[in-house]
């Protein structure tokens, strides 16, 4: 028995942007985004599609949201906003993920109770209390956070990564239009591009796998593979930017209901201690992680030879190195400050964490 679920309303396709003033409707609307956005136009753009609907704009969201400045960012937009009903969040996976913090009222005053959830304590609803709706367009293909409810939060001071789900912090809405995509640099088009690859990778040797994410895993992780080198190479093709963003939210889909496991457990430490890109970071490990996968489950093996076009896993081992290192990235662990002799205990301790535990191999 399984079962599959994802509440968002998802608008793709070149233009989709158009649907944002139908989406929000009568509401009002602060809108974060990235400190770019302002300089490419897109602050505008909002603000000319929502005129006086668009309460707010709050453009200093940094990479991996730290609750140092996420908590004056919360303070102020709840003191100052208050009967402001939706966020849109207009940017990457740090955009987002800093909306959604930005989603749950305060019952008794602040951040403090915030930090309470963060930390894992249970959301009790006050009398009449109510939390804004989020509408989520992401400008990277890859966060995959427009269809799941998960924020990634950063406890810099204490050394931790912090997880906010909530039953409100599902987007409402999600708007993937490739136009946006298309100023976006190199870096973090390749970032972003293998985060999502590593998305559904994870979400098939995962113990929370299904028919339908496993069709959408597949479906992803073969367009990602054919389409991010044309797309580094060819930067400026819409048609490429809208197949990366398509597999980017097909991936998105599928492990909004599996969760991802080993290579993300593994990658949390290496961001928040040597700064390595997200997307780096949960990606470079992936062909040591399928060979640990192999041999578990003959319709996982399976699955993984089809996104490969390979005859047997030392193959699809060897073709997935093959494409991180023509990408740039080094699939050495020494490359990102974990000695060799290392691996093995990182690997045992990623495997006893929350995303660790969803792994196959646990199972």
């Amino acid at each position: 028995m399984w079962t599959c679920y994802n509440p968002v309303d998802v608008h793709a396709g070149c233009g989709s942007l158009q649907a944002l003033p139908r989406l929000l409707g009568a509401r009002r609307a602060i809108l974060i985004a990235f400190p770019e956005a302002t300089g490419l136009g897109l602050v505008e753009r909002i603000r000319g599609l929502l005129g006086q609907r668009l309460a707010a704009v709050e453009t200093g969201v940094l990479p991996n949201p730290d609750v140092a400045w996420l908590a004056p960012m919360y303070e102020r937009l709840w003191r100052d906003h208050a009967d402001v009903d939706c966020v849109i969040a207009l940017g990457g996976g740090s955009v987002i993920d800093c909306a959604k913090v930005m989603l749950t009222r305060p019952a008794h005053g602040g951040f403090d109770e915030l930090m309470a959830l963060l930390e894992g304590a249970d959301a009790v609803p006050a009398a009449g209390r109510s939390h804004r709706r989020l509408i989520a367009v992401p400008t990277t293909a890859g966060t995959g956070s427009e269809v799941t409810p998960w924020a990634t939060v950063w406890d810099q001071a204490r050394a931790r990564k912090l997880s906010l789900q909530l039953p409100w912090t599902w987007p409402q809405a999600a708007i993937v239009d490739a136009e946006l995509m298309l100023s976006l640099p190199h870096e973090a088009t390749l970032a972003s591009g293998l985060d999502a690859l590593s998305h559904a990778l994870e979400s098939l040797w995962n113990v929370h796998r299904n028919p339908v994410s496993a069709s959408l895993a597949v479906s992803a992780a073969r367009s990602i593979v054919s389409t991010l080198p044309r797309l580094l190479a060819e930067p400026g093709r819409p048609e490429l930017r809208e197949r990366l963003a398509t597999a980017a939210l097909q991936a998105g889909l599928a492990f909004s209901n599996t969760r991802t496991a080993l290579a993300h457990s593994l990658s949390y430490d290496i961001t928040l201690r040597h700064g390595t890109p997200h997307g780096i970071a949960c990606s470079f490990s992936l062909p040591r992680i399928m060979r640990l996968a192999a041999g578990r489950d003959p319709a996982l093996d399976a699955l993984l030879l089809s996104v490969f076009d390979a005859c047997d896993i030392d193959e699809a081992v060897a073709s997935l190195s093959v494409f991180l290192e023509d990408l740039g990235v080094s699939v050495d662990p020494v490359s990102y400050g974990i000695a060799e002799a290392d691996w093995s205990d990182r690997i045992a301790q990623a495997l006893a964490g929350a995303r660790g535990r969803n792994f196959v191999a646990a199972a």
